[in-house]
């Protein structure tokens, strides 16, 4: 215990020492950037009629910042809040969260020199309007900083807060006249709380392209977005080596693509210039081009993939050459739920439709896996997880946009036309080309899977407790989710903590007859067959 305490002394001094930086570059800030800022005329705050919230700024990188914490005061307190809320609730004791709190300062402390000066000043504009409640936890611009490398940490750390994201492009035979379409579905996955509120930001930055992405308050940088120039890009996570520091979030470089670049080429060579400390592979489809690429990025080397064929498929593995013999990629592609998702997409489009917008929101809904095998929903290996942050479309030669409402990719998708936005200052999403709802989300399956994931927490909770469940409990979870390998797992472990043996058993192999997400997940529940068949023995 006295080595504990020795390490935790230790390593909150060599966090202060690396947060020094931060606090001098906050102050420094605190001096230049100490003046209020007015908004102007193209600046706004709105909310489409089908619950997504609609922000318009302009300006210096500053200017942008202030004015995006000002517009978003109340939502971006509250996004904090939840946010760290979720750390309190993951880690339990007020001990391990605070050194986890610790960590987090420890692990930023030389963010900075990966960060683009206009970026740094902007997250500092923001950070003027962060809660005061949480400065025990750190300054508001430590925390402005932390939140925006929360994509890249959640998965790092063991896939902490990431799903699968998926995405597509499709052109030539599969579309209309020939230009391209993309497509994604964006599983960060925090809390339904976090997912709440979301932005679709539109922001003419005072250098740089005008730009449109969808993220949550306070997020600056980008994870899906679209540009003037018809060029749009996404981001999905692969499999990472855990880094021993943060260096620039994925978001800003996607950000700085879609401010900067126009072509493809040009989006390649903002990439090379940086520094990440995860595994990314960012989609690009460009207008200019009538083209897409993957850039597939790694904190040690990048590769670039493009299809031979028109379509584009990007999930969770790197498929360039220069990935081809990386072990932690190889090993990624067989054990894990990603191969599979690629799979369901590539059979999606074998009839070789002439896509569109619904065409595309179908693929994007879509719950079922290849060949129309029921999965269990909530299942890595579908599309649609119904845990999506967002899904949005893009067509880049009309320069249109299709963003998904709550919940999920299930709430209407309404469309913005960037040239009706940054021209004619126009932000109210066009009702005529709006998606409708899908009435799933109103089915009594819907009600179900709500209340099979509020009783799975209960269950989870209570075994960890070392708490007896009742049998029945295991019985309705499958009722709510009967194709879901993971509600006859639990099912099973209710009945080992009450020593029914052979019924636990019964379930673990049931769960066998449903299609299992990964290797791992197979591993686990061999084991427990075999604790079970000693048990019974």
């Amino acid at each position: 215990m006295r080595g504990f305490w020795l390490f935790i002394f230790l390593f909150s001094l060599v966090a202060c020492k690396g947060l020094q930086d931060v606090e001098r570059l906050e102050k420094t800030f605190s001096q230049t950037y100490s003046h209020h800022v007015t908004l102007d005329i193209p600046d706004q705050l709105s909310k489409s009629k089908h619950g997504n919230f609609l922000l318009k700024v302009s300006g210096s990188p500053y200017e942008i910042g202030y004015k995006s914490g000002l517009l978003l005061d109340t939502m971006y307190a509250q996004q904090e809040q939840i946010f760290f809320q979720q750390i309190k609730e993951m880690t339990g004791s007020t001990r391990k969260q605070r050194f986890l709190l610790q960590f987090l300062k420890w692990y930023h402390r030389d963010i900075l020199q990966y960060i683009p000066q206009e970026y740094q000043v902007e997250i500092f504009g923001i950070s003027r309007f962060a809660t005061t409640s949480l400065d025990t936890v750190a300054s508001g611009f430590q925390r402005a900083l932390m939140l925006h490398g929360a994509h890249d940490i959640g998965h790092a750390m063991q896939d902490l807060m990431l799903v699968g994201c998926s995405s597509v492009t499709a052109k030539g035979m599969y579309s209309l006249d020939g230009s391209i379409w993309m497509a994604r579905n964006f599983d960060f996955y925090v809390s339904d709380a976090f997912a709440h509120n979301k932005i679709i930001s539109f922001v003419e930055p005072q250098n740089g392209f005008k730009y449109a992405s969808i993220g949550w308050p306070g997020m600056l940088g980008v994870v899906s977005g679209m540009n003037e120039k018809g060029l749009a890009v996404t981001i999905n996570a692969a499999k990472s080596s855990i880094p021993l520091k943060a260096k620039l979030p994925i978001s800003l470089v996607v950000k700085e693509i879609l401010q900067y670049a126009e072509t493809i080429d040009e989006a390649i060579a903002i990439a090379q210039q940086k520094q990440v400390f995860v595994s990314e592979s960012i989609l690009v489809a460009s207008a200019a081009d009538n083209n897409s690429v993957i850039i597939e990025l790694s904190p040690k080397k990048m590769g670039v993939f493009q299809s031979d064929e028109e379509l584009l498929i990007c999930t969770n593995h790197f498929q360039s050459d220069i990935f081809s013999q990386d072990k932690r990629n190889q090993h990624h592609i067989r054990s894990s739920h990603s191969a599979y998702r690629c799979h369901t997409i590539q059979q999606f489009f074998e009839d070789k439709p002439q896509v569109n917008q619904y065409y595309l929101t179908d693929l994007l809904r879509k719950t079922s896996g290849i060949d129309g095998r029921e999965l269990g929903y909530g299942n890595e290996k579908a599309l649609n997880q119904l845990m999506a942050h967002h899904a949005v479309i893009f067509h880049p030669k009309t320069r249109r946009m299709w963003v998904s409402n709550a919940p999920y990719q299930l709430g209407a998708f309404d469309m913005y036309d960037l040239n009706e936005v940054f021209y004619k200052n126009n932000i109210v999403p066009d009702e005529s080309q709006c998606i409708p709802e899908d009435p799933f989300m109103y089915s009594e399956t819907f009600l179900h899977i709500k209340s099979y994931r509020e009783l799975l927490k209960q269950v989870i909770t209570t075994i960890n407790s070392q708490e007896i469940i009742p049998l029945s409990v295991g019985k309705q979870l499958i009722a709510y989710n009967p194709h879901f390998w993971e509600a006859h797992f639990w099912a099973g472990r209710i009945a080992f903590v009450h020593k029914q043996y052979a019924l636990a058993k019964m379930y673990f192999e049931q769960a066998f007859q449903c299609e299992i997400t990964t290797e791992q997940d197979a591993d686990l529940l061999k084991k427990w067959i075999e604790k079970c068949q000693k048990k019974i023995k």
